[in-house]
């Protein structure tokens, strides 16, 4: 009962904020969803200070929920999977050199820049880690979220091949920095010894290459089986067991499951949308997909906003965030303008899309729950603290100012329909 009612406060919770935001604020649902959360969470601390003791028994529940564990093995492949089967995955193949260079190369250009900058920048403050622990921060800050991606992105009038560019990179780069992050994880814990580099590159290897397999075999298994019979309760009930059998057999295989969700997705949204699916089919898949990805976003971003009542967040900490702040928009700057100016023959490279590309890649839940799978014997609380900061600070400051950003370089669009 305790899980039951743990998920009913949850959805109470987010459909109550979700009719005030829908009401009166009318912002983007997941911004407005985190910003009622998160203030009510600060006026719940405020209170609960005083005593208030249903307050605290709120916080105590809050703390027993594994945010770690309900986003990445729980929600992260419904909502992959929900955001892939909607991408043009023809104009992603004519952007791919684009999309994998900031996924893969930016991501890992980013982490260094992270690390080095945090690393010379925390003494400042009276903070001395280990560069290894900045480097696990400059990995689970870096990625984009596809999830918070996606979200804000259905609201902004933007142009296919720059949207996609976003899209593309946030799906796909989630999973190459869960890899990055385990590999530094096991070199954190064990030291260079046992975590030699042959023993990260098998690690690499097995959790990147091993999950892009997956993913294939799955999304053709998945077209196959859309492809031979025409019953759209049935077919609904198959790609939702290809996410759930999906997701059980990455973990099982030690391979990155965001990866192979993310590239079935692909190809069942492409292959089989077209030739795998009647028209009623087609519609009842999206509307299943659609709504399910609402609920979850409203859950997700409701959690966010909720983790401020148990976060240990002091003043050394807030400002560490702050600079953080900056140090995570440079680095994702540099991260993007490099490898892009280096493709700039067989890409639209400019400088109004570059601002969009930088504004536009939005950290979110992920990096929250990478940061909360950290043991307490490393410096836990400055890097959650820190990511929290961050987080916040992207999906409600860039998250409302990329739309009028876009629209102010030329480079909105109403003619073409966005992405869902």
């Amino acid at each position: 009962m305790e899980l039951y009612n743990t998920l009913t406060l949850l959805l109470v919770i987010a459909a109550a904020f979700g009719y005030i935001n829908h009401r009166f604020l009318r912002l983007p649902s997941t911004i407005g969803l985190m910003i009622l959360a998160l203030v009510s969470s600060l006026v719940a601390i405020a209170l609960g200070r005083l005593g208030v003791p249903w307050l605290l028994t709120a916080s105590e529940l809050v703390r027993g929920i594994n945010f770690h564990d309900v986003l990445m093995e729980v929600m992260l492949s419904f909502l992959l999977f929900a955001g892939a089967l909607h991408v043009d995955v023809r104009t992603l193949g004519k952007e791919r050199g684009s999309v994998a260079a900031m996924a893969v190369a930016g991501t890992l250009l980013s982490t260094l820049i992270v690390a080095g900058s945090t690393y010379y920048v925390l003494p400042l403050f009276g903070v001395e880690t280990h560069f290894i622990y900045c480097l696990l921060f400059g990995a689970l800050i870096s990625p984009t979220d596809p999830i918070a991606v996606l979200g804000i992105l259905k609201q902004a009038k933007i142009s296919k091949n720059l949207e996609i560019k976003i899209v593309g990179e946030s799906l796909f780069n989630d999973g190459i920095a869960v890899v990055v992050f385990a590999s530094l994880y096991e070199i954190a814990i064990y030291g260079t010894d046992k975590a030699s580099p042959a023993f990260i590159g098998k690690l690499f290897l097995q959790e990147a290459l091993g999950g892009v397999v997956l993913g294939v075999v799955l999304g053709y298994a998945g077209f196959w089986a859309l492809r031979t019979i025409d019953n759209y309760k049935v077919e609904v009930l198959i790609t939702l067991a290809l996410v759930m059998g999906g997701t059980a057999l990455a973990s099982q295989w030690h391979t990155s499951g965001p990866l192979a969700i993310v590239v079935a997705g692909l190809i069942v949204g492409d292959k089989g949308r077209e030739k795998g699916m009647s028209d009623l089919t087609r519609e009842y898949v999206d509307k299943f997909w659609e709504m399910l990805d609402e609920i979850l976003n409203a859950v997700l971003f409701v959690l966010i906003g909720l983790e401020m009542l148990v976060l240990d967040i002091n003043r050394t900490i807030l400002m560490v965030g702050v600079i953080s702040i900056f140090l995570t928009l440079l680095a994702r700057l540099i991260s993007v303008a490099l490898p892009l100016s280096l493709l700039k023959r067989y890409s639209d490279f400019n400088a109004p899309t570059l601002r969009v590309l930088v504004w536009g890649g939005l950290r979110g839940g992920i990096s929250v729950a990478l940061a909360l799978s950290l043991p307490d014997s490393m410096p836990r609380d400055l890097i959650v603290g820190a990511t929290y900061v961050v987080v916040v600070f992207s999906i409600i400051v860039q998250g409302l100012t990329i739309g009028p950003l876009v629209k102010k370089l030329g480079l909105s669009t109403e003619a073409e329909p966005g992405m869902h």
